[in-house]
């Protein structure tokens, strides 16, 4: 049940982007400097081999101490795409139509699992722990062999994949707009 996806999208990354299932990444935090993009990038090179019918979708920050490390170990996979940060609209497109997110970012956890999809957390630690709570999110670490297994088992087994993926979301229904609408019009009419 995948929505078009953004042409802009398709036109940066490829055809493949619209036929092929993908993980989209997220990696910025300073914690992760040095070592832990290392870690990082070795579990998307692994994995990439390991699944050669997956695209990783990476956009790339544009700090130099991320895009070092990040170009230079996975710009020769085929099916890594590392991509410039986009635009909102087209942000939200690349989290809607992929099977799985990974990310260091505070804001895609809330923001993936409103979507229906898993989220894995390369960090220790999340000041959103109600996702963790709840089962949409799940904390890997910026550790390879805790990225590998997680994504491969989210990949492999669709029981788990499922349990992430149709947890309740804690953040919300995504119907507060409508009733904040509702609401203001209740109020103006009395």
């Amino acid at each position: 049940n995948r929505e078009p996806l953004k042409k802009k999208l398709i036109e940066l990354i490829g055809e493949d982007l619209s036929q092929r299932p993908y993980v989209l990444v997220t990696g910025h935090r300073r914690e992760n400097f040095g070592g832990g993009f290392g870690e990082i990038c070795t579990a998307l090179s692994t994995l990439a081999e390991k699944h050669p019918d997956y695209l990783f979708i990476y956009p790339v920050h544009l700090n130099p101490k991320v895009q070092k490390p990040v170009y230079d170990t996975l710009g020769k996979f085929d099916n890594i795409k590392l991509i410039p940060p986009q635009p909102y609209s087209e942000f939200v497109s690349l989290i809607n139509n992929s099977r799985i997110v990974l990310t260091d970012s505070g804001g895609v956890q809330e923001e993936a699992p409103s979507l229906g999809k898993p989220v894995l957390v390369m960090r220790d630690t999340t000041e959103r722990p109600e996702g963790v709570e709840a089962g949409t999110v799940k904390l890997v670490g910026a550790n390879a062999d805790n990225i590998i297994s997680s994504v491969n088992e989210l990949i492999e087994d669709k029981t788990a994949y499922d349990k992430m993926a149709q947890a309740k979301n804690p953040y919300g229904d995504g119907k507060a707009a409508t009733r904040i609408a509702e609401a203001v019009l209740n109020f103006l009419d009395q």
